[in-house]
């Protein structure tokens, strides 16, 4: 197997939304007393910094459902709350459509905030419990439309509280008077009011039941159907990214393990750490030792191991891993992987 080096974006003027080296840190260190230590009998000052996202690289294609999965802490929606700029990237770069915007300040951005919105994970947190359905969808409408009439903005709020399968009846409820599925519904209706391009969903179904999440789901893939959609789905739920997706990006420790077509993923992971993931998914008729047991525990992001992030728990590790960060490189069929093994073709 050949291998060469690439980064894992195309041009950006072909992708509707390009990250280049994206760098997310945070400071956890608290106040200056916080910070000083005695230290060979000398006071020190030390700074304690979460390495949330790491030189984070791809291009999302207008029309896909682009997922990015990984185990609990491993930087996923740091990453979808960093590419909308609800935080600022330490470094790299964010592009939409060609142009950069991670530069941007807030009246820049404001274009862009009707082009790009978020479903977030727990609907009744994301919705204000002192207004009305109606007050929150029309707030995002009248911002941005200021010469919106009110009957227009009623008339929008119907239409797209009927798209999303709740009663335009209720608009004057509260979201205490709706159940779990309903209020993810109306986040949904929330999202699709301004009509946007691209939606970052933060596991917009991890905390309904299982039936209620095939109703969410359909409903979000029949929106991107009849609105031309783009989406960043973050989930931990691999049946969830197999059943939606285009594209797959895994994610361990804010490093990009592995980019792949989603059916290719799944029938032939090539990254220790994906193949470990799908390893864990439940199947009929296969043996409990069919299941890849990582060994070793999970690594601090406050302070990441020295060479590839995941060398410590592979089983595949050698001295070169533990010293040297793998490069990106692509592999057929458009799969990239970020793995010594992969390039030496061991794996």
């Amino acid at each position: 197997m050949t291998t060469h080096e690439s980064n894992p974006t195309t041009r950006s003027e072909e992708g509707l939304l390009a990250l280049h080296q994206l760098v997310k840190h945070f400071d956890i260190s608290g106040g200056l007393l916080d910070q000083l230590r005695f230290e060979n009998g000398r006071l020190t000052r030390h700074r304690t910094t979460v390495k949330a996202v790491n030189n984070v690289s791809f291009t999302i294609a207008p029309g896909e459902t682009f997922s990015v999965v990984g185990e609990s802490g491993c930087g996923k929606s740091t990453l979808a709350r960093t590419t909308l700029g609800i935080y600022p990237p330490n470094r790299g770069q964010i592009l939409y459509r060609g142009e950069r915007i991670d530069n941007k300040n807030a009246q820049q951005m404001l274009p862009y905030r009707r082009k790009m919105q978020m479903i977030f994970q727990d609907p009744y947190a994301s919705l204000n419990p002192r207004k009305t359905v109606m007050q929150t969808l029309e707030e995002p409408v009248v911002f941005h439309n200021p010469s919106i009439s009110s009957n227009q903005v009623k008339e929008r709020v119907a239409e797209v509280m009927s798209q999303v399968g709740v009663d335009p009846k209720w608009a004057g409820r509260y979201p205490h008077e709706f159940s779990g599925g309903q209020r993810q519904r109306i986040s949904i209706a929330r999202a699709l009011m301004v009509d946007p391009e691209f939606i970052v969903a933060d596991e917009p179904v991890s905390a309904l039941d299982v039936s209620i999440q095939a109703q969410i789901l359909n409903l979000l893939m029949d929106a991107q159907t009849q609105r031309g959609l783009t989406y960043m789905f973050i989930t931990h739920d691999l049946s969830v990214v197999q059943h939606i997706s285009t594209r797959v990006a895994v994610m361990y420790l804010g490093t990009l393990c592995e980019l792949s077509p989603a059916r290719t993923l799944f029938q032939n992971p090539r990254h220790p750490y994906t193949q470990a993931l799908l390893s864990a998914i439940p199947k009929l008729g296969h043996r409990k030792s069919d299941h890849i047991k990582l060994k070793g525990e999970v690594p601090t992001p406050i302070h990441l191991p020295s060479g590839c992030v995941f060398h410590g728990r592979c089983v595949h590790a050698d001295r070169r891993c533990a010293e040297e960060p793998p490069k990106t490189r692509s592999v057929e069929n458009g799969v990239v992987v970020a793995c010594h093994g992969v390039e030496e073709g061991r794996l």
